[in-house]
Order: C-alpha cells, then sequence, then structure tokens
C-alpha cells in the first residue's frame, strides 16, 4: 500500500509558496502522493499545477473537483493543462459534493446524481483521453473536442461511497476516494463492489485510495475531542454518516488513526489488509507541535518500509 498525504490549504497571499514548500517536504520524505481538497480555498488544480511544476517526482491529486460546478469540457481542459505543468502525474479526483452544497449554495438540482456522474464521465474521460464528444444527457450536454496536448492518460478516481456509485467507478474509472472509511467498511463493502464491478467491465483491478485523519500523540483522549470537533460536520453529512454507521462509529473520532507510533502504525496496516492500494494521511495536529513532527516522522517511516 503507497503511503501519502493531504496537503493543506495554508491560505494567505503566500499560500502557493508556502504549499510548494509542504509538497516538497512530502516528496523529501518519500511519500508516494500528495492531494488536495477543492472547498472554499485554493483551486485545487490550479495550485497543483504551480506547485507541482516546481517539485519533481511525486504524484499530485484531488480529491476531490466537484462535478456539478463545472462542465466536463471546462474541466477535462484544466486537468490536461495541469498534467502538462506536472509532467503527467496527476490523477483527477471528482465527486458528487453534497445537497447542502450542490442546491443550497449553488442553486444546482441534486436530483439523481448516480445519473449525473454517470453523464459526466461519459463527456469527462473520453476529452482526457483526446477523443471529441457528443453527449446528450437528461442532466447534461456536451459537444466539443480539445487541443489541449496531452501527457499520456489522467487517471480519474471517483469519490464513491454507496453501492451504486461504487460500481460506477469500478466499471468506467480507475478507481476510488474514500474519505471517512473504516477498514471494516473498505473490507466488507468498498472493495468487494468496486472490484466486482471492474471484473464484470474488464478493467484492471481499481486503485482504492483511503483517506483518514491521522495523529501521532500520547495524549489518546484529547486528540480525539480534537477530531470529533475538527471533523463534526462529517458526522453529519448523510454520505459520510452512512459510513459511519456501517463501520459502527459514533464519530470522527472513532475512525481517526490516534494513538502512539506503534499502535497508529498497525491501523494502518489494517487499512492495507482491507483493500486499500493508497493511504492517504489527513494530519490534524497542530502546527508545530511535537504531534505534529512525531506524525509525520512516522509516515516517513511508513513510506520508506517495504510493501
Amino acid at each position: 500500500m503507497r503511503i501519502g498525504t493531504l496537503l493543506p490549504d495554508p491560505g494567505g497571499t503566500d499560500a502557493l509558496a508556502r504549499l510548494r514548500d509542504t509538497l516538497a517536504q512530502a516528496a523529501e520524505d518519500g511519500l508516494t502522493s500528495a492531494w488536495m481538497t477543492h472547498i472554499f480555498g485554493l483551486d485545487a488544480l490550479t495550485a497543483l499545477a504551480v506547485a507541482g511544476s516546481q517539485v519533481p517526482g511525486i504524484e499530485v491529486g484531488t480529491a476531490v473537483v466537484a462535478t456539478y460546478p463545472r462542465h466536463p469540457v471546462a474541466l477535462a481542459q484544466q486537468a490536461l493543462t495541469t498534467a502538462l505543468a506536472t509532467g503527467g502525474r496527476l490523477t483527477l479526483g471528482i465527486g458528487l459534493s453534497h445537497r447542502l452544497v450542490v442546491e443550497d449554495m449553488f442553486g444546482y438540482s441534486f436530483d439523481r446524481p448516480a445519473r449525473h456522474m454517470s453523464e459526466y464521465l461519459s463527456a469527462l474521460v473520453p476529452l482526457l483521453d483526446g477523443q471529441p464528444v457528443d453527449v446528450k444527457g437528461e442532466t447534461l450536454r456536451a459537444a466539443a473536442g480539445l487541443s489541449t496536448p496531452r501527457l499520456g492518460r489522467v487517471p480519474v478516481l471517483v469519490a464513491a461511497l454507496g453501492p451504486a456509485m461504487l460500481r460506477l467507478a469500478g466499471a468506467r474509472t480507475d478507481g476510488t476516494v474514500l474519505w471517512m472509511t473504516g477498514p471494516a467498511t473498505i473490507r466488507d463493502h468498498t472493495v468487494p463492489t468496486i472490484r466486482a464491478a471492474a471484473a464484470e467491465a474488464g478493467r484492471p483491478e481499481p486503485r482504492v485510495v483511503a483517506s483518514l485523519p491521522v495523529r501521532v500523540t500520547d495524549d489518546v483522549e484529547g486528540a480525539r475531542v480534537a477530531a470529533n470537533k475538527t471533523f463534526a460536520i462529517y458526522g453529519k453529512l448523510p454520505s459520510y454518516r452512512a459510513m459511519l454507521d456501517r463501520e459502527g462509529a459514533a464519530g470522527p473520532a472513532d475512525v481517526a488513526i490516534i494513538g502512539d507510533e506503534e499502535s497508529v502504525a498497525a491501523r494502518v496496516a489494517d487499512v492495507a489488509a482491507a483493500g486499500a492500494t493508497d493511504f492517504v494521511a489527513v494530519p490534524f495536529a497542530p502546527e508545530g507541535s511535537a504531534d505534529e513532527q512525531r506524525t509525520r516522522a512516522l509516515l516517513r517511516t511508513l513510506a520508506r518500509s517495504p510493501s
């Protein structure tokens, strides 16, 4: 299992320089990948194009860009440009987002989300592969071709939690990127569903990128309180709440990986044993703290250990 990390959105007018430095540190630590969320801070693809163009040797990815606000032609064009800037090291993670965001903030309909994603992929994937499209769907239309230069394929991962989305991801993309999904759920639900869909479609075994909060600490209870506070929203959003319920978790702290070096390493190993191909750590210790340094040191050790 490959070990990666989530890049924090640093904020401030020097955000891109700080992001580049954090990415460079991840590469120096031997991590195989570094990922960015796309919420309301930096534009993830633009930021990765800037930082990734200055830091070689590490995969960069989005986890994830929401589909509804971006037409698939526009997203394909931007992703190909980012891949060009990073020497072909981009993996494009996309997702539906949530009804709260799509309807209440953006004003789009969130009805039939699986249909939307299916039609979105019908346009996005061929465009990324250099093919023109003419998609006339029930939720979107796309009739265009792109002349954007390409450096090989841009892999696509879909944020897939429920069975329908996992089947779609397995049948038509390179895999899935997960959040707030514990090892038992990955083992019993995620991996069997997505692998079966990929096999039925004649596709290679899919990538399963599992991301969870991580903190190496001696103050386990304090870190659990911090995890429940920091990640509280994910205990309420329906899609993530469903994954926590599957895991038998009361809240985010129950799937967060917290403890000393030995216990954290053991729980990361559980994620590997569940069938994840990649583990993306989401460190949440205070910046500059001893816990942050210990967490980074352990990730460096895990990344450099034989798999």
